[in-house]
């Protein structure tokens, strides 16, 4: 037996499904089965006042600002046609901060800045001692460098009776073996 006054009929004109729990649209005011009461799923034109999101411009990558109740559609295309600056004409670099070292034409991506001179150098001068730097120390002589660097790998006093020790004990421990 059936209730023909009991419930609706889907407002989807392919679907026609008699509900007894319709759904209402909260924007276009008609009633949809639980199949078609999304607002994709029964195409409502008035959809976009509510579903807000940004889009994006496919040329040039860039968020589209859009009023609530404007077409993102609409927008995105009168952004196309008046502004839109295309990045495809335009390569834009990558590797922009040179070495200041004289003679030296190598470009970083990030800049590696000296603490003492303030100067940007590649990797390969980074160190101040690598790029006669002069503003916090007296600048080192050739010789001076290796010592310096050689002094800077070898761990010095108590840490160093430390580790000797330690390595002694492990040599001596596979020895045994």
């Amino acid at each position: 037996m059936e209730f023909p006054d009991l419930g609706k009929h889907c407002s989807e004109k392919a679907c026609k499904q008699l509900d007894f729990l319709p759904l209402k649209c909260d924007m276009c005011e008609q009633d949809f089965c639980k199949d078609h009461f999304a607002y994709g799923a029964h195409k409502c034109p008035f959809a976009f006042k509510k579903d807000v999101q940004v889009p994006v411009c496919p040329l040039c990558d860039r968020p589209i600002p859009v009023r609530k109740g404007e077409a993102p559609d609409v927008v995105v295309g009168e952004h196309m046609d008046r502004n839109c600056r295309l990045r495809a004409g335009r390569e834009e670099k990558i590797f922009t901060y040179r070495c200041s070292k004289e003679g030296c034409k190598k470009k970083e991506m990030l800049p590696v800045a000296c603490d003492q001179c303030r100067g940007n150098f590649c990797i390969k001068h980074r160190h101040p001692l690598d790029h006669s730097c002069v503003c916090g120390s007296s600048p080192v002589s050739v010789a001076g460098r290796s010592a310096a660097r050689a002094s800077e790998s070898k761990p010095s006093g108590a840490w160093n009776t430390l580790a000797s020790r330690w390595l002694a004990q492990r040599l001596r421990s596979k020895a045994k073996r």
